[in-house]
C-alpha cells in the first residue's frame, strides 16, 4: 500500500512538472506611448519611463514609443486612448479640453509666472495624488505630468506692438483659454493638427500660431517662418494619460511599477526640460530665427485684458473653477516661503 501511495505521490510530482515546463508563458503586455512630438520633454519623459519600467516590471511590458504623430494627429490618439487602441498619449493639456473641460485650469493666462511654479504644482505630493485620479470618469488615468515650455507665438512677419496682431490668424490649441485672448488682442484663432500647420503656414492658410519653442526648433519652423514674439502669459504643462480599462487589467505589481515610473520620469526629465528651452532658444537665433518681445506697458495691458478674459471664460464652469483654485492654494503656498 506504501508503494502504491509512493508511486502515485512520484507520477503526480512528474506531471505536474511537465505541465508546468509545458505550460505557456505569461503574455508580455504591450504598452503603446504616442505624442504628437519629437526631440522634446514629452519626448524625454517617454524615453525615461520606458527605462524606468524595464527596470521596475522587467519583460511583463513591452514598452513602445511613437513619437511625431505616427499613430495619427492628435484628435486620432485622443480617441485612441480614450477607445483602448492605444495605451497612453502624452499631450499638452491643452489639446485634450474637449474630453474634460477641467484640464482648462492648467490654461488660464498669468497662472504660472516660471517653470519652477509648474514644478511647485504638478510634483507637490498632495495634488500630484489628486491629478492622478482626476479623470477616471472618462476612463484615463493620469501617469505623467510635465513641464513643457512657455507659450510663444510664431508668425512669418515681425510683431513688435499689439497692434501687429490685429486680424492675424493664429493656429491655437482647442483650449478656449487659448482662443479667447487671442480673440481679445484681435487675432483669429484657428485650431489645427500640429501635422497641419506647415502646409497652412506656407499657402497662407495662417498667418502663425502658438507653441513652445523645442517645438518650433524640432519641426524646423524656421524654413516657413521666422518671427517668435514672447508673449509671456502661459506655461505649457504636459501629461501622460493611460487608458484605464487598460492598466487595470495589468497585476498589482505591474500598476505600481507603471505609477511608479511615471513619477520617476517626471521628475527626471523637469531639469531637461528648463534646460532644452534654453536650447531651443538658441537653436532658433543660430538658424536665423528672431525673438521679439512686446513693449513693458503693452505687455501689462495685454496681461491685464488676458486675466479679465481667462476669468470670464471659466466663471460658469464650477469644476473648472474648481481645480483653477486648488492650483492657486499650492502656488501662494510656494510662494510665501
Amino acid at each position: 500500500m506504501n508503494f502504491v501511495r509512493s508511486f502515485i505521490g512520484r507520477k503526480l510530482l512528474v506531471a505536474a512538472a511537465t505541465a508546468m515546463l509545458c505550460a505557456p508563458a505569461l503574455a508580455q503586455s504591450t504598452m503603446k506611448l504616442s505624442s504628437a512630438t519629437i526631440n522634446d520633454v514629452q519626448h524625454e519623459w517617454q524615453k525615461v519611463f520606458a527605462e524606468e519600467m524595464s527596470n521596475r516590471a522587467g519583460d511583463a511590458v513591452k514598452v513602445e514609443i511613437y513619437p511625431a504623430s505616427q499613430l495619427g494627429a492628435i484628435p486620432r490618439m485622443t480617441e485612441g486612448v480614450l477607445l483602448g487602441t492605444i495605451e497612453a498619449f502624452t499631450t499638452p493639456t491643452s489639446f485634450v479640453t474637449g474630453v474634460d473641460p477641467r484640464f482648462q485650469a492648467f490654461d488660464v493666462p498669468g497662472l504660472f509666472h516660471d517653470a519652477d511654479e509648474v514644478r511647485a504644482v504638478i510634483h507637490n505630493p498632495e495634488f500630484r495624488d489628486h491629478l492622478e485620479t482626476l479623470f477616471l470618469d472618462k476612463g484615463v488615468r493620469i501617469i505623467g505630468a510635465i513641464y513643457n515650455s512657455p507659450m510663444l507665438m510664431l508668425t512669418s512677419e515681425p510683431v513688435t506692438e499689439l497692434a501687429g496682431v490685429d486680424g492675424l490668424k493664429i493656429r491655437t490649441f482647442a483650449s478656449p483659454l487659448q482662443q479667447e485672448p487671442m480673440k481679445a488682442i484681435g487675432a483669429i484663432p484657428t485650431p489645427l493638427a500640429l501635422s497641419e500647420v506647415v502646409p497652412q503656414l506656407q499657402s497662407g492658410g495662417i498667418d502663425g500660431l502658438l507653441a513652445g519653442m523645442p517645438i518650433l526648433t524640432a519641426f524646423k519652423f524656421y524654413d516657413t517662418a521666422q518671427h517668435v514674439t514672447d508673449l509671456n502669459f502661459s506655461h505649457l504643462v504636459s501629461i501622460t494619460l493611460v487608458n484605464e480599462a487598460w492598466f487595470q487589467s495589468q497585476t498589482p505589481e505591474v500598476r505600481e511599477a507603471i505609477r511608479a515610473a511615471g513619477r520617476a520620469a517626471e521628475e527626471a526629465v523637469f531639469d531637461w526640460g528648463v534646460a532644452n528651452v534654453e536650447r531651443a532658444n538658441k537653436a532658433w537665433i543660430d538658424a536665423g530665427g528672431k525673438i521679439h518681445n512686446l513693449p513693458d506697458a503693452e505687455q501689462s495691458s495685454m496681461m491685464d485684458t488676458f486675466a479679465d478674459v481667462g476669468a470670464k471664460t471659466i466663471a460658469d464652469q464650477a469644476d473648472v473653477v474648481a481645480e483653477y483654485d486648488r492650483i492657486v492654494g499650492v502656488l501662494d503656498a510656494h510662494r510665501s516661503k
